[in-house]
């Protein structure tokens, strides 16, 4: 309607010429300025807590229905997202404060709280109104739109009077002035906002369509107005405008057909999923196909994980009664009966459940290997409940690989929810070059994502890396071996065979491994991690005398010692290809090591011996930190196929009781260290986290569960003294 009015009055013809001249110069700064909102924002960092932080109507003086309205408008709050933005501090919810970054400047989300100074207090229910609806404070100026009230412009009546009343009745109010906006000339010039909103505000509440039913209905008015989906999965406009904000219409196509935002890919959502599987999504951060991420976890986490499950599934069949967008195609569902392995189709040349064939003969493929499969599997399966499957990942089928690089650059968090209270990350890998971060990635996507996805670049990266400010992790002076490397060597396909003997030890040399441990299960990322016992120089220093044998040992000794004592098996023939090739792979990572040098990050670290373990709390640590991926009972974790995903601490099939991790102290420095992963930012596991006496307390749980005994045990140490911590 106000769009309407404003072309039915500009004639004659030069009139309309200058208003034309006159809008495109608005609206020029305008796109500028909502620009640097609404994609250049970040918000700042806050303390995670398992609650929707809204506060809880304490108010006494209410009647009963007036009660009833606040706690509606709370759950209208919990609908719209509204803490998410504006509480800087968890002490005081609603207050504002929160920090908007852009490329011009700073904003700070507004107090909404009823304190009648610095908050909404003064408001009549006509002001808040218009504020929600047209973006117009009480005082009339123009809000930026990084406030989404072309959205929330279609809440109906009674959303707006509950959610009214509970602003003003259920939160506290907190004295807390408004901080001005820190935005240089033109941006900090709020008047052209108003022609913004003459050209393309449609402020009309959401109407129901008639030829649908109250669930779609109900699902549509969620989706296009309180969740506000369309501010981040509808393309842009010339004016930087939604290029429509509902499903309906001749533009009703490109309602949340995808857009690029903060250097995400926010994916089209149409006939993205069955409604089960988004209710499930935005329930819980997570489903079959992959988990959130971007600014969709501070949704989850303060927002849609509190919605009914009604609403949720409303909003999940709405979703799917979208015909799919020509960008971004429709997931592609699991078909066909079901088996040990989901019979997904990746759209890359992966087929299901295996391994690409590629994976070890490119440098993508090695790079994977090393610094992905730990958690996504060789074959991208990923592990069910805590790392996601990338085949038929939807955001691996993305053409826009705007979100692959910027969670490979800056990490990634899940949301914290009622069903996972205890958040999975990945670390920033900013310590790689953009040329290995585009390998990487190439190669993840040839292999479980679209055919027809183009290569990505290392200037891709390159820009992205610099509009993201990422920077490296180099929280220890160690440069960690790149095995993609090897490639360039002339005994290339012997050192990768040595690289693969690490990593797949057990399936490898089944008559040779006693258990299921690799090599990998301690020296992690096949020997390459500070303080994971990585291979870097070691070779260097054998033959060399051990305390252990009591005498002068080789390299070839060293490992076999490590196939009887760590995994319970035989010793591998000194001649044989494997052992050449395992051998080879030591000396490709000796570099200039000499005998005499210390090497940054050789080992596993030191821990206190004085601190006094406490098993009791080592059990608790165990079970919050350490059982996702060994298994509650210490049996390890298997996929679908009953092969082993993560190694089992005790038990049968664990290393044995000759083994130095069974040891309390050796098992401690490499805990403190190495573990827990995915629950850290450090490159490349985002590992550690656990103090001193946390990693003592845990280690004297598991090193002293029920494991395999070693009878030739007895003949260790025969000319020194043992160590105090081991076993017998």
């Amino acid at each position: 309607m106000a769009k309407r009015h404003l072309l039915e009055s500009t004639h004659p013809s030069g009139r309309k010429r200058r208003l034309l001249m006159l809008s495109v110069a608005l609206v020029g700064a305008v796109f500028l300025i909502w620009l640097a909102v609404a994609v250049f924002n970040t918000r700042t960092s806050r303390v995670a807590v398992n609650d929707d932080g809204l506060p809880v109507s304490g108010a006494t003086e209410l009647t009963p229905q007036q009660h009833q309205l606040v706690e509606q408008g709370r759950y209208v709050a919990r609908l719209g997202d509204c803490v998410a933005c504006h509480t800087s501090e968890p002490s005081k919810p609603m207050a504002g404060g929160l920090a908007l970054e852009t490329p011009f400047g700073k904003l700070y989300s507004t107090n909404i709280t009823p304190d009648k100074v610095t908050g909404i207090g003064g408001y009549s229910l006509e002001q808040f109104d218009r504020v929600m609806r047209l973006g117009v404070a009480a005082d009339g100026h123009n809000l930026y739109p990084a406030m989404p009230y072309p959205s929330y412009a279609k809440m109906t009546p009674d959303d707006m009077k509950a959610l009214y009343a509970y602003l003003m009745h259920g939160v506290t109010p907190v004295e807390q002035a408004n901080r001005p906006s820190d935005m240089g000339f033109p941006f900090n010039q709020r008047w052209g906002l108003a022609l913004w909103n003459a050209v393309f505000l449609e402020d009309e509440p959401f109407q129901p369509v008639q030829d649908k039913n109250e669930v779609w209905n109900r699902g549509a008015y969620l989706v296009q107005g309180l969740g506000h989906c369309g501010a981040c999965h509808t393309p842009r406009g010339v004016g930087f405008q939604e290029k429509t904000m509902t499903s309906e219409g001749s533009a009703g196509h490109l309602f949340l057909a995808g857009e690029t935002v903060e250097g995400w890919r926010a994916l089209s959502l149409r006939n993205l999923w069955t409604p089960e599987e988004t209710a499930e999504m935005l329930k819980t951060g997570r489903n079959k196909h992959g988990t959130v991420s971007g600014n969709m976890v501070d949704v989850v986490q303060h927002s849609t994980q509190y919605m009914t499950d009604d609403d949720l599934m409303a909003i999940g069949i709405f979703l799917k009664s979208l015909p799919p967008g020509e960008d971004d195609l429709p997931m592609q569902l699991a078909q066909g009966p079901e088996s040990g392995i989901p019979p997904y189709r990746t759209g890359g040349m992966a087929k299901p459940g295996e391994v690409p064939g590629d994976i070890f003969t490119t440098r993508g493929g090695l790079g994977y290997l090393q610094f992905c499969a730990d958690c996504h599997r060789s074959n991208g399966d990923g592990v069910p409940n805590a790392f996601p499957s990338l085949a038929g990942n939807n955001t691996l089928q993305s053409q826009d690989p705007a979100t692959l690089i910027h969670i490979m650059l800056t990490g990634w968090q899940a949301p914290v929810t009622q069903s996972h209270a205890r958040p999975l990350t990945m670390p920033s890998f900013a310590q790689l070059s953009d040329q290995e971060i585009a390998e990487i990635l190439n190669f993840t996507r040839r292999a479980w994502g679209r055919a027809d996805a183009h290569e990505i670049r290392a200037s891709e990266v390159s820009r992205a890396r610099k509009h993201l400010d990422a920077t490296a992790d180099n929280h220890r002076p160690f440069e960690t071996p790149r095995l993609a490397e090897m490639l360039k060597e002339k005994n290339a396909e012997q050192l990768v065979l040595g690289a693969r003997l690490n990593i797949d030890t057990a399936r490898m040399l089944p008559n040779n491994v006693g258990n299921k441990l690799n090599c990998a299960s301690c020296h992690l990322n096949a020997g390459t991690v500070a303080d994971g016992s990585p291979y870097v120089g070691v070779s260097a220093f054998f033959p060399s005398y051990a305390s252990r044998a009591g005498r002068v040992i080789t390299l070839e000794e060293r490992i076999n010692g490590c196939f009887q004592r760590s995994m319970h098996g035989k010793p591998l023939p000194i001649t044989s290809d494997e052992m050449k090739a395992m051998v080879a792979y030591f000396d490709w990572m000796k570099r200039e090591t000499k005998p005499e040098d210390k090497v940054e990050g050789r080992g596993v670290g030191k821990v206190d011996q004085t601190l006094i373990p406490n098993t009791e709390n080592g059990k608790r640590i165990y079970a919050a930190q350490c059982a996702l991926c060994h298994g509650a009972n210490g049996e390890g974790v298997r996929n679908a196929k009953g092969e082993m995903v993560y190694p089992p601490l005790w038990g049968g099939e664990s290393f044995n009781i000759g083994a130095g991790m069974a040891r309390t102290y050796t098992a401690a420095a490499f805990v403190k260290r190495n573990m827990p992963i995915a629950f850290g930012t450090h490159f490349p596991l985002g590992q550690g986290g656990l103090t001193d006496q946390e990693a003592v307390d845990v280690a004297e749980y598991f090193t002293h569960m029920d494991r395999p005994d070693f009878a030739p045990k007895g003949k260790d140490w025969p000319n020194d003294k043992k160590p105090a911590d081991a076993r017998y």
